[in-house]
């Protein structure tokens, strides 16, 4: 990791500077990390039957991803990765809570809001005038959630 927190946030800024691409950004990261991770809950990885039954549900490829994000994140800011473990958390318990209440696939609903919401990405981008951060490096998809998060922490008042 030849960057540091700040260096990517920045990066990433350049592309997001036009008040609705922000607020499009702001809306769309969350529900494309909800919804990714929503469907990624449902792929168990192989080894899940050894497990106790206890913890079976967590061998999953999203908790997998959340591991091995929150060691990524923690590395660029701790105060983020703890922030974005909280996030996965919420967002997978609300998405559990809404595929009962809905009583739809589980898998439906994270698709349709995981296109909705990468179309809107686009669509920010359009605007913007500027091509994804992502098109230059891969890394961005990770930064994307934690440039939202920053932003709310600095809303809140939470230093760093």
């Amino acid at each position: 990791m030849s960057k540091n927190l700040q260096q990517w946030l920045d990066d990433y800024g350049v592309c997001h500077q036009h008040p609705l691409n922000k607020r499009i950004h702001w809306l769309c990261v969350p529900l494309i990390v909800w919804s990714l991770l929503a469907l990624l809950w449902l792929l168990p990885l192989p080894m899940a039957s050894l497990l106790p039954a206890l913890l079976q549900p967590l061998a999953n490829v999203a908790t997998l991803l959340i591991a091995v994000a929150s060691i990524y994140y923690w590395r660029l800011a701790p105060r983020l990765a703890l922030g974005m473990l909280l996030f996965s958390a919420l967002a997978l318990w609300a998405g559990m809570q809404l595929a009962v209440w809905l009583a739809l696939p589980s898998w439906l609903l994270p698709v349709v809001v995981f296109v909705l919401a990468w179309i809107g990405q686009f669509i920010g981008h359009h605007i913007e005038g500027k091509k994804p951060s992502f098109f230059k490096d891969l890394q961005y998809l990770l930064i994307g959630p934690v440039w939202c998060l920053e932003h709310l922490y600095r809303r809140l008042g939470v230093g760093g």
